[in-house]
């Protein structure tokens, strides 16, 4: 038998084995943004939605808390506002929120096969509907804008569109009377040195310049 074809049949048999014995392969470490975080009953507890962006500053935000909060996040990449809708009921769970800082944006608006992923008007219409479910949930909400999006970005985005999506949903969130997070407008003087080059993500430094805001969003929001 070719040591190939003999190699091949070890590993099936001993994947076989390990499942007859009630053991499997050993699965893959989570990455710090996603693993479980022990909980002190005695603090408030926060809730981060987002993309990538959101999962780059979450160990730095919980950094940030420590002693002051426990601080979870959604166990995904959050998406466009179309995951948002098909998911939030699962991210929120069934335990009560203190605070969550959420945002949806940077995904509905990338371009796809030459379309944004979730054109403007549908996007106004699909945060509104998750602004109510996650009013719902009682916990005291915070908006976070849509970061700056540089020129050469793949997939494809514009900045313009960045400012009239942020647009939309700042319009929403007046009207539901929710607090703003303006990272946008955090992000934009410091951009060069945070943000890789064209690319819509942040350096690892860049990204604890960010949840430096974002803790003080949430520490504001704590103190009322």
């Amino acid at each position: 038998m070719h040591w190939k074809s003999f190699a091949l049949l070890f590993v099936t048999a001993m994947s076989v084995c390990l499942q007859a014995d009630g053991r499997s392969p050993a699965a893959k470490p989570l990455k710090p943004p996603f693993r479980p975080v022990a909980e002190d009953a005695d603090l408030p507890r926060v809730l981060l939605i987002g993309d990538s962006i959101s999962i780059g500053y979450t160990a730095a935000v919980r950094e940030c808390l420590a002693g002051k909060a426990n601080v979870q996040r959604a166990p995904a990449n959050c998406g466009p506002t179309t995951t948002g809708l098909a998911n939030l009921d699962a991210w929120l769970g069934d335990k009560p929120w203190d605070v969550i800082h959420f945002n949806w944006g940077l995904h509905d608006l990338k371009f796809i096969d030459g379309k944004r992923q979730v054109p403007i008007d549908r996007y106004n219409k699909n945060l509104k509907t998750l602004v109510a479910s996650l009013k719902k949930a009682g916990a005291t909400l915070i908006w976070c804008s849509t970061t700056p999006v540089p020129k050469g970005c793949s997939p494809p985005r514009t900045n313009e569109d960045v400012i009239a999506y942020n647009a939309v949903a700042r319009k929403i969130m007046e009207e539901a009377k929710v607090a703003i997070d303006d990272l946008y407008a955090f992000a934009l003087p410091r951009i060069e040195k945070i943000q890789r080059p064209a690319n819509v993500h942040f350096t690892p430094e860049g990204s604890k310049v960010l949840a430096g805001q974002v803790a003080a969003s949430i520490e504001a929001a704590l103190r009322q």
